[in-house]
């Protein structure tokens, strides 16, 4: 998700949460992110990881990354079970928390770039990603 001034501020200021983001190379592991601006930093992040149980992989196996946003923390689930909780207190020193704003969805399948790097001869093509359903909800106020 990009924080919906993208056009505006750009990136990382607009923010980014990443709900369920996995690379080819670490099949099993599921990473939630938090990326935002920092005055000390290129960006300010928070990462959390969960692996799938032995034998599974990302690729092959269908999951729910339910995920709860609150203007001040973040929860991140992989099926029923919570992995990580962010907070606007534990942000790091420098940074500035800007998950309080509106984002929109991004679902796509992103092969390069810093991170995990350039494809190479391991790299398997062609990949698709298959989405069942996304689900929204909001809590009634």
């Amino acid at each position: 998700m990009l924080g919906d001034n993208f056009g505006s501020a750009g990136w990382p200021k607009c923010g980014e949460i990443d709900i369920m983001e996995n690379v080819g190379k670490e099949p099993g592991i599921n990473h939630g992110s938090l990326h935002g601006p920092s005055s000390t930093n290129a960006t300010s992040d928070l990462t959390a990881t969960i692996t799938l149980p032995a034998g599974q992989h990302c690729q092959t196996t269908f999951t729910s990354t339910p995920f709860e946003w609150e203007p001040d923390a973040i929860r991140f689930y992989l099926d029923a079970n919570l992995y990580a909780t962010f907070a606007a207190a534990q942000w790091p020193p420098g940074g500035t928390w800007i998950f309080d704003h509106r984002f929109f969805l991004i679902l796509n399948v992103a092969v390069g770039g810093d991170w995990p790097g350039s494809p190479d001869d391991t790299t398997e093509f062609p990949q698709t990603m298959l989405v069942d359903y996304v689900r929204v909800y909001k809590h009634k106020t």
